[in-house]
């Protein structure tokens, strides 16, 4: 029996879960300024939601789904991705009929997908996303990219690439398609066997094949952008415009088609150049996606959206070398010494907290040299010393650990005088 974390899933221990808790506070932020709101949804959902609103001939509902069958002999699918769950909610939740439109959220949400693990390509994966349900508003397409792009400069990237693309609506699609399959039928055979099936089902996602990427039927491959009818083109050109009015730099590229079926219009990746970061660079991708609420019983509704990959993210800024503001230090360390002063410790370490002071103490028995020592490694910038002789004089000894200096606070006024210290006055001594 293995009593290691299963393959392609880690344990983020607390060293790090401040760095992912930062980044996350950020990101919220952000959401709130761009008026977005949080939805949560389900781990796990009925296989329809995902076999029909991601697509069966994707490779996340064809490979890798994690389904089980429930003991009521239901088919549940761990979440792969977020879109189709807050579509699901939004049309179950009846966001439809909310009096401001367009319903705009985001979400942190994990990810499960059964794929090989590599450098920033997990099992189970940590997923930032946003969608935007009830507007065709080519402004709406240009703002979500905005945002994501917002996230990572904010964050402190530089190295960032945005590509962008449109995959036209139904008509352009169906021409676009023809066109493929005119294109590629003479090389079918020499196509992998997913490319032989997609050809037939989605000959669109040929295009976004790894192992074909060489193959010279690519290179020559028809552009949907010459296959986009007059109203794709205009909505490409108001996006693009968008995008030009609020200084964003893109990068078009007519074989940008994304994984998932139920994109239109326009689609968007994120990439990062910066050295070192890999050979998989996609920070976030996303687009529009008109159609899929009534895919899932939902009445006519716009949407567009993209998810981000929190450990890519976390991964870019390591690999730009991108140091977050994280206080690792502890604001005091109680150090009492004698069995009256531990007791009386208690009540004040209590007190300190409940007035939004950060304080820890020992709880191993430690002498006074032990418990300084943990005081060191927990980077305290008080020491709070209380023993017999400070006891007796109802005094507590706090010690600055930056500057070394130490002042004697009556028992009573400790509390305000940490406070005072920490907000960077002198307190009440």
């Amino acid at each position: 029996m293995s009593m290691k974390a299963p393959r392609g899933t880690v344990d983020i221990l607390p060293k790090d879960a401040k760095k992912w808790q930062f980044v996350e506070s950020q990101i919220k932020n952000i959401c709130n300024r761009y008026n977005y709101e949080e939805i949560r949804t389900p781990l796990f959902e009925h296989t329809e939601v995902f076999s029909r609103g991601v697509g069966d001939t994707t490779d996340i509902v064809q490979k890798e789904m994690y389904t089980f069958e429930d003991r009521g002999g239901r088919s549940l699918t761990l979440r792969p991705e977020g879109t189709a769950s807050v579509s699901r909610a939004f049309v179950e939740n009846k966001l439809y009929g909310e009096a401001n439109q367009p319903v705009k959220l985001y979400y942190f949400a994990q990810m499960f997908r059964y794929e090989r693990p590599q450098k920033g390509r997990m099992r189970q994966l940590n997923q930032f996303g946003v969608e935007v349900l009830g507007s065709d508003d080519p402004a709406v397409d240009a703002e979500v990219i905005d945002l994501a792009m917002t996230v990572y400069k904010e964050l402190g990237l530089k190295s960032l690439k945005l590509v962008i693309n449109s995959l036209g609506d139904k008509e352009s699609r169906t021409n676009h398609r023809n066109a493929l399959i005119e294109h590629f039928t003479p090389h079918k055979e020499e196509l992998c066997e997913d490319c032989q099936l997609r050809l037939e089902q989605n000959p669109m996602r040929v295009l976004d094949c790894k192992k074909d990427r060489e193959h010279p039927a690519m290179n020559t491959a028809p552009s949907i952008l010459d296959y986009l009818n007059d109203t794709s083109k205009e909505y490409f050109e108001q996006v693009k415009s968008h995008l030009t009015a609020m200084g964003i730099e893109y990068v078009v590229d007519s074989n940008l088609v994304r994984g998932l079926d139920y994109y239109n219009h326009t689609a968007f990746e994120i990439m990062s150049d910066a050295e070192g970061f890999g050979a998989i660079t996609t920070l976030a991708g996303g687009g529009r996606y008109n159609g899929l609420i009534e895919e899932l019983g939902g009445p006519n509704t716009p949407g567009i959206g993209f998810g981000m990959g929190m450990e890519r993210l976390l991964m870019a800024l390591e690999a730009e070398k991108v140091e977050l503001p994280v206080d690792d230090k502890l604001d005091c360390y109680f150090v009492a010494v004698g069995d009256e002063a531990v007791k009386e410790a208690v009540r004040h370490v209590h007190d300190l907290r409940a007035n939004g002071i950060q304080v820890d103490k020992d709880y191993q028995g430690r002498k006074i040299k032990g418990q300084f020592k943990s005081a060191d490694r927990l980077q305290a910038k008080y020491v709070l010393i209380l023993g017999e002789s400070e006891l007796e004089k109802q005094v507590v000894n706090v010690k600055s650990m930056e500057s070394g200096e130490q002042m004697e606070i009556p028992l009573e006024k400790l509390t305000d005088t940490m406070k005072g210290k920490l907000q960077g006055g002198e307190g009440n001594a």
